[in-house]
């Protein structure tokens, strides 16, 4: 059995890692912040040599969105840690990052965006210059894969701000569906992300980074209609834009080329399991918190 580390244990991906089949079939270890601070090189060097690790999953990081409590020093406390990570290779075989399409440059995304788009622009925002600079690196060495996502959704997230658990949140407590501005996305559901994440800790990869997309994109004014459909009630969906903002896809040709038998969940199905899901956690949910849209 491969022993992984898994940083980011208590956040929304690492959390979903933990109950998933991933913790049957791996030994994973996932140290809370008092156990390692990730910040400090001694201790995360230290960790490595009392532990035998096999693979590193790295889901940690400080968190910049709108809704963060402490948004300040994004880049240097996500770029330091990559690296008091990276410079104990020698203690691992393989480190997968969960990485981001922020990568790309949020002022100069393209629909369907390929891996090789990397690098035309410098990102203006810390975390996405964060994620360049990780990804520079990345490439100059074999035994780190960046899965670039872009838009995942699941239990756990922060129902606050993230678009899908926002809508059925709001559904559940029959508040209007309200949409800052409609924009095209790529979603996958998290549990999706587990069998590719398994293929990548199981065999070598042909590649370095890989979108982790699904085939279509979708509008943020169809996801909450859909929303409207499965939880059957029948609320207005308030647009506050008219305009329609930047897409934000990825082309996954190379993810499915390299993964052949992997199988996404329909957005529907992945939607009615969620809203289940939140239904059954009704009274965990701060209803105060859907009524300003961040």
């Amino acid at each position: 059995m491969l022993t992984i580390l898994l940083t980011g244990g208590t956040g929304f991906i690492g959390k979903n890692i933990r109950e998933s089949f991933l913790n049957e079939k791996y030994k994973i270890i996932a140290p809370s912040h008092n156990d390692l601070e990730l910040l400090d090189d001694g201790r995360v060097r230290d960790f490595f040599r009392q532990y035998t690790i096999d693979i590193v999953i790295h889901a940690a990081a400080k968190p910049g969105h709108r809704n963060a409590k402490e948004p300040r020093k994004v880049f240097y406390e996500n770029t330091r840690i990559f690296f008091n990570l990276v410079r104990n290779s020698d203690y691992f075989q393989k480190m997968l990052v969960i990485g981001s399409g922020a990568i790309y440059d949020m002022r100069h995304y393209q629909p369907k965006m390929k891996e090789e788009y990397f690098d035309t622009h410098v990102p203006i925002d810390e975390h996405g210059l964060c994620k360049y600079v990780c990804g520079k690196y990345i490439q100059q060495v074999d035994n780190i894969i960046d899965l670039r996502i872009f838009g995942i959704f699941g239990k756990y997230e922060n129902y606050a701000i993230r678009f899908i658990s926002n809508m059925i949140c709001k559904a559940i407590f029959d508040l209007p569906l309200t949409i800052k501005q409609n924009r095209k996305f790529d979603y996958i559901y998290i549990k999706d992300l587990m069998p590719i994440l398994d293929y990548f800790i199981q065999n070598s990869s042909t590649y370095k980074e890989y979108n982790i997309t699904p085939d279509n994109s979708i509008e943020l004014t169809t996801l909450a209609e859909k929303v409207r459909m499965i939880s059957g009630k029948n609320l207005p969906i308030v647009l506050a834009k008219d305009s329609i903002g930047l897409e934000y896809s990825g082309n996954n040709n190379r993810l499915k080329n390299e993964i052949r038998a992997l199988r996404l969940t329909p957005t529907d199905n992945a939607i009615a399991e969620l809203c289940d899901w939140y239904r059954e956690h009704k009274l965990s949910i701060n209803q105060e918190l859907l009524l300003i849209d961040k």
